[in-house]
């Protein structure tokens, strides 16, 4: 199931998927996972939201499974408790408890994998 969740602090609709995600799976600010994103990102010489340093990011941090074959939706009714970070092709959305939580609804996109926050 969908819910429509805008972390950004303006409101805005922009390119900070991993920021809306990671912030409200970790319950941090947006502002306090964007200057961690961007510390780490410019350590590595690497763009925040590329997919190869944001997969590394949660690999270091949380258990990854994928599904490549599967959609978002059918995860979040098949995973209805915790706490996922799941990426698809240029997108990370968060799922909590069963609710794909996001700007807009990616319910029938293909996921890549998940990472379960906790």
């Amino acid at each position: 199931m969908y819910r429509y969740y805008n972390a950004n602090p303006h409101g805005r609709h922009i390119d900070d998927c991993t920021l809306r995600a990671i912030s409200l799976l970790t319950d941090r600010d947006w502002h306090e996972v964007y200057n961690e994103l961007s510390y780490l990102a410019n350590q590595d010489s690497l763009m925040m939201d590329s997919v190869a340093f944001i997969e590394d990011y949660l690999d270091d941090r949380y258990p990854r499974e994928c599904h490549y074959s599967k959609t978002i939706g059918e995860f979040a009714r098949e995973y209805p408790y915790g706490k996922y970070a799941v990426s698809t092709n240029g997108h990370l959305t968060a799922i909590i408890d069963g609710y794909i939580m996001d700007t807009f609804d990616p319910s029938n996109r293909i996921m890549r994998c998940a990472w379960r926050i906790s």
